[in-house]
């Protein structure tokens, strides 16, 4: 129990009067609120941090981004209809689908033509109906002409039916219906081996034309199969570069990154005159009798190519990483685990190799994403067989022009990606990932 002599005055705790009544904030240095001046004080270091990054964000906006999003936007987008034939895009939403449409909608049709032929753009409309319905492009440039100089007819269904029969086809029309909303699902259907059928149903398409979810399929297999034989040859020179001595791992590391410093076609180029009929290893092979000269083993235009070929340039992609964890392990752990009566080979199982798991980790993943996207060497020695998907997206890129097909397969495999990407982080943890 204190007392205080009369006279005294006690000193009040800070924020609380010396009647334990609330009294004014705590100030700063400044005069301003303690609180407010901490918050101020945050909000200025946030802000100078974003502006520091705000160039790299907006790199990885325009070149990452973007892109992705602009990809995403035209695999499902179809405005040709709505954009040259806007007429009779309008005038078929009254259609019911059955019989033949009004009409209305044959002379909106004609009317669109008629200035699309002015216009020199019925190309475009005419390309993107060809992929729905065959023979689409011949019909529209072909009744465009005919009807050039006809006006006024009696009736635009008959003349257009005259000017070309597919106009007296119900699924010519159902088409024009579908593709006349600005967007479509018929790329990814197309992407899947699948595709709408005269009813408007989504049905799988003849066997003779499935290609993609096939190659999709072969395309993944292949290239974990490529990670994994870049595991099984990396690991030990990895384990190797770590363990000999800086000077002797130097040297090493130069050879192991010096086809970084070679032309990626130099490298392929170079394996088709090994791995040819004619080429450097068939001709070894005969010369010490493993085989024929007659029945020289077909090494190229081949999965096997295209897996030899890159399984060695994706290799350094693999070492590179399993190098720097397994430099940070310290030799310590197996002379312990020695000591402790562990044999060499339980010692790596139980004590080195578990802490060469991130290494793998990271490795996998790279060579696997790289793997997956490469296109140039399988064109050059994957034939037919040893083709990936990717191989597809140039081509309608390039050839076909066919970008929304081109961007369907490219989201779908994208998808693949980023789910197979989940499962591993799920399944090992993403924590686990190191490049040492």
């Amino acid at each position: 129990m204190s007392v205080s002599m009369p006279g005294s005055q006690t000193n009040p705790e800070p924020g609380v009067n010396g009647s334990g009544g609330a009294t004014a904030p705590l100030l700063a240095a400044d005069g301003r609120p303690l609180k407010v001046s901490l918050r101020r004080a945050l909000f200025k270091n946030k802000a100078r941090a974003l502006l520091l990054v705000s160039p790299l964000l907006i790199f990885l906006v325009i070149t990452f981004v973007m892109p992705i999003f602009s990809m995403l936007t035209r695999s499902v987008e179809s405005n040709e209809v709505v954009t040259l034939l806007p007429n009779t895009a309008m005038a078929i939403q009254a259609w019911d689908g059955d019989g033949l449409p009004d009409e209305l909608t044959f002379a909106a049709l004609a009317g669109d033509l008629k200035q699309g032929q002015i216009d020199r753009n019925l190309g475009r409309v005419a390309s993107r109906l060809n992929y729905e319905y065959s023979g689409m492009r011949s019909t529209i440039t072909g009744t465009a002409r005919r009807i050039t100089n006809l006006e006024n007819p009696e009736s635009w269904k008959d003349a257009l039916i005259d000017a070309n029969d597919n106009w007296a086809d119900t699924g010519v029309w159902r088409v024009i219906k579908r593709e006349s909303s600005g967007y479509t699902l018929s790329y990814y259907l197309a992407a899947m081996d699948m595709r709408y059928n005269e009813d408007g149903e989504m049905v799988r398409q003849p066997e003779t034309r499935r290609v993609y979810v096939d190659l999709m399929v072969k395309t993944l297999w292949m290239s974990i199969l490529i990670t994994f034989m870049c595991f099984i040859l990396g690991y030990p020179v990895a384990f190797l570069l770590a363990s000999l001595p800086l000077s002797t791992s130097n040297l090493l590391m130069m050879m192991v990154l010096l086809p970084f410093w070679t032309s990626l076609l130099v490298r392929t180029t170079s394996w088709i005159a090994i791995l040819q009929s004619q080429g450097v290893l068939n001709n070894i092979l005969v010369s010490i009798g493993v085989v024929d000269d007659d029945n020289r083993l077909q090494l190229i235009y081949n999965q096997i190519g295209t897996i030899v070929a890159m399984t060695h340039i994706l290799l350094p992609f693999m070492i590179l990483p399993l190098y720097s964890v397994m430099k940070s392990i310290s030799p310590s752990y197996m002379r312990a685990a020695r000591s402790m009566g562990a044999t060499g080979y339980t010692a790596f199982r139980r004590v080195y190799f578990p802490q060469t798991l991130p290494g793998i980790g990271a490795g996998a993943i790279l060579v696997f994403i790289l793997a997956i996207g490469y296109y140039i060497t399988p064109a050059l020695v994957g034939g037919e067989s040893g083709r990936f998907i990717t191989n597809f997206i140039a081509y309608h890129m390039q050839v076909s022009l066919n970008w929304g097909l081109a961007a369907a397969i490219a989201s779908i495999l994208l998808g693949l990606v980023i789910m197979l990407y989940l499962l591993y982080n799920r399944i090992v943890g993403s924590d686990n990932l190191k490049l040492g």
